[in-house]
């Protein structure tokens, strides 16, 4: 049967691809040829556009594209008090080509006066009669990246207060998105997907962080960060394993996170990444309590090309061993655009992908 509350059996991480007119958009206003002002025009009309959009293919969680950030994690992060931008010697490094080289350093105490993405929620919101759904890194995106070099030991000399100060912060940021009217919140959690990968947490060793004990304190400061968030707000965690121009950070399935993933964070819904044999197989899912909902990403958003519905199906009935079916869902296994570049996929096949996915959970759920 169908969901009436998020997230439903067909439903999408959030970000999708930057129309042309966007684009060019940002381009001149980095140039100086046309003002903020007239940028935000551009962009509410955009989003505006993508709503319709998603809402003809059948979706009922709706978001803005992220079509006002270039970064799906550093925007967001630089709202925060106390965050500064800064130019780095490299980007983060995926696999076969490297991110333009910006990052966030933490040069002062965290703080929070007002955030920008309220407002870019409450534009959403007035825009659709749907379910308005916000996207935010999950707290861990910022120390992962850049690790201990990247938080002043002046400001935070001990790390345990730097993630008491983050948690807090986050709080106070779910409270004001609710306060606007948010329902449905996602934090997109890369970090604790990626420590599934034996190469990823060699390199946290190996810069000298301890691995055992960052995903400890990131479980806690996850469940910090939502402990007062209202009965009435659904909250979802995304995991998958990289996604900037259609490549990835790392692989390694979910079974070395899943009992913390699904039996100590206080999180009830997931989206999770199935769509290659880089996420491992479904077993991981027979410890999800029966409190909790699986979006299985089984649709992929690095590439044009349609998934056989006969396969999607299939997979949907595999899952379906280690967990009722009633708890599954279907959608794409990351946004189509991370990142303002986007993946290598068209505007047309990403609404296709996203049409077929709203088809296929009617043809299962009813």
């Amino acid at each position: 049967m169908q969901r009436t509350r998020p997230p439903y059996r067909a439903d999408h991480v959030g970000s999708l691809l930057r129309p042309g007119p966007l684009k060019e958009a940002r381009v001149k206003h980095a140039k100086g040829e046309i003002t903020k002002d007239v940028l935000k025009a551009i962009e509410d009309r955009e989003i505006q556009n993508a709503i319709r959009k998603q809402e003809a293919v059948g979706l009922h969680s709706i978001t803005d594209g992220e079509f006002r950030r270039p970064w799906w994690n550093l925007d967001f992060l630089a709202g925060f008090q106390g965050t500064e931008w800064v130019k780095l010697e490299q980007g983060v490094k995926f696999k076969g080509l490297i991110t333009r080289a910006e990052g966030l350093r933490v040069s002062g105490r965290l703080g929070l006066n007002g955030h920008p993405m309220v407002d870019h929620f409450t534009f959403l919101q007035a825009h659709t009669k749907q379910t308005p759904k916000m996207t935010i890194p999950s707290p861990s995106a910022l120390y992962t990246r850049g690790g201990r070099a990247m938080v002043s030991e002046a400001v935070y000399p001990s790390l345990e207060e730097f993630y008491d100060d983050l948690g807090m912060v986050y709080r106070k940021v779910v409270r004001a998105l609710y306060d606007a009217g948010c329902r449905y919140l996602q934090l997109d959690e890369v970090y604790i997907a990626l420590w599934c990968d034996p190469e990823h947490r060699k390199m946290l060793s190996d810069r000298g962080d301890d691995p055992e004990r960052m995903f400890a304190s990131y479980v806690e400061l996850i469940n910090l960060a939502i402990a007062e968030a209202p009965a009435d707000m659904t909250i979802a965690m995304h995991l998958c394993r990289g996604n900037h121009r259609s490549t990835f950070l790392g692989e390694g399935g979910y079974e070395p996170v899943a009992d913390a993933l699904f039996n100590k964070i206080k999180v009830n819904n997931y989206f999770m990444e199935f769509d290659t044999e880089r996420a491992g197989g479904f077993e991981p899912l027979r410890l999800a309590p029966k409190s909790k909902t699986v979006v299985l990403g089984l649709v992929t958003t690095k590439f044009g090309q349609l998934e056989a519905r006969d396969i999607i199906k299939q997979r949907i009935e595999e899952a379906s061993k280690f967990i009722d079916i009633e708890r599954l869902c279907l959608s794409p296994q990351c946004g189509f655009a991370s990142t303002e570049e986007g993946n290598i996929l068209t505007e047309d096949e990403q609404w296709a992908k996203l049409r077929m996915i709203a088809e296929i959970a009617g043809e299962i759920w009813g």
